[in-house]
């Protein structure tokens, strides 16, 4: 097996498809270091383990996971083609709406860093179909915490995502120390710089973490939204559709912590938050020339 080949774990139930992206050598014996496909998750195994994925469960599994973004997606577009936030911060429906169209409205702006450059590809064409605004940086998990400061002031964003790959030690007990996840002390490194520079959590919107991050460190540190409550994988896109929530939601109201996370693939078990403030600000009239 070569960098690039995509493999499943027998001992797992041959349960994730996952890419190689690297070989090494501990003790004489190769370890093949695994990245997810679909899921937030980077791992390491022995050869002994692995094995190329039947094609048609893999097709199916990838059936599934497209089934499901493409529902979240429509129920995102049809939430908000459904009703209009008007000036009074109250949701009313079309038909209801007197003069919509003289109303406009500016959503909030992503930043979002990612430790992985085809995770972040498909993020951005995600932010896109669904109309959120979004820049994206490809930074190394190790690396975050030293750039993210700087990229916040260079782009000015109202929602900062700090994601990439994580993973827990196997067989570990101690759920709280992060010294047994892969780099849930870089996502609650970087959330700790964000909030030295900008305390404010209504200012500054933070959704940090991946696959089994240690979700209790990284709140403490600050951020707004953060994975994974019951030490679960999360899918690549739970990130995008989070911040979709907070992007459009009036800047009068409270996000909703359940409809946040009934929007994700993976649900309460692998997202969760705090109260947060949205960042949609309606404008009017809207100007005849554009």
């Amino acid at each position: 097996m070569e960098v690039g080949d995509v493999v499943v774990r027998k001992s797992y139930g041959k349960d994730i498809a996952f890419k190689i992206i690297d070989i090494r050598e501990e003790k004489g014996k190769k370890i093949y270091i695994l990245k997810g496909i679909n899921i937030r998750i980077i791992a390491d195994s022995p050869v002994e383990d692995l094995e190329e994925p039947n094609s048609k469960e893999n097709a199916a599994k990838d059936a599934v996971f497209n089934r499901k973004v493409k529902e979240s997606i429509k129920k995102i577009l049809d939430a908000r083609n459904d009703a209009v936030e008007v000036m009074s911060g109250h949701t009313l429906k079309n038909k209801e709406v007197k003069n919509k169209e003289m109303y406009f409205g500016r959503p909030g702006r992503v930043l979002h860093i990612d430790g992985d450059a085809q995770y972040l590809e498909m993020c951005m064409k995600t932010y896109k179909r669904i109309g959120v605004d979004a820049i994206g940086k490809v930074i190394p998990e190790k690396e975050q915490s030293m750039r993210v400061v700087e990229l916040v002031k260079e782009s000015k964003p109202d929602i900062v995502v700090i994601t990439g790959h994580d993973g827990m030690v196997k067989d570990t007990k101690e759920y709280t120390d992060l010294k047994n996840y892969r780099n849930s002390q870089y996502f609650v490194d970087s959330v700790t710089e964000l909030r030295n520079y900008e305390r404010g959590y209504d200012e500054l919107v933070i959704f940090a973490g991946a696959c089994q991050s240690c979700y209790e460190a990284i709140l403490e540190a600050g951020a707004n939204f953060a994975s994974s409550p019951s030490r679960v994988l999360i899918h690549c896109l739970d990130p995008v559709f989070i911040c979709e929530k907070v992007a459009y939601t009036n800047i009068e109201k409270i996000v909703s912590i359940e409809e946040v996370i009934q929007n994700t693939i993976t649900g309460t078990k692998g997202i969760g938050g705090l109260q947060t403030r949205g960042k949609y600000r309606e404008g009017f009239p809207k100007s005849p020339f554009i």
